[in-house]
């Protein structure tokens, strides 16, 4: 059965979801670079003003899809996207600053992530 065509429109819906979230990562994975580019590359700490131009439009219009997908999913509440959002925000921040910076996760960051799948798990599971 093709997804638009399923009479229930689940699919679609659970397809939403999967955008929505997928957006959102790509959003903060953005707003990482442009945040601490700064301290990896000169060029970033140089000319702040152009990242922040075009890193933070292309992320706010990522995120803004991100939303109006996860919004959709959930028929019109605005909150769980929230939750999302800042949950994936918070795997994606701590993924890319231990790679990318060499920090590594201590306990208290490895209990706030454990607590970010958790969110976005109670987003997604409780009806």
């Amino acid at each position: 059965m093709n997804i638009r065509t399923n009479p229930n429109g689940q699919n679609l819906k659970v397809m939403k979801l999967f955008y929505g979230a997928l957006l959102f990562t790509l959003g903060q994975i953005i707003v990482w670079f442009q945040s601490n580019g700064q301290f990896m590359w000169p060029w970033f700490k140089k000319h702040t003003l152009i990242v922040a131009m075009i890193g933070g439009t292309l992320a706010s219009y990522v995120l803004i899809k991100a939303t109006n997908l996860i919004y959709q999913h959930y028929g019109g509440l605005i909150w769980p996207g929230r939750f999302i959002g800042f949950s994936i925000g918070m795997v994606v921040f701590s993924y890319l600053t231990w790679q990318m910076m060499n920090e590594g996760i201590n306990t208290k960051t490895m209990v706030s992530i454990f607590l970010s799948f958790v969110l976005i798990c109670v987003q997604i599971f409780w009806k």
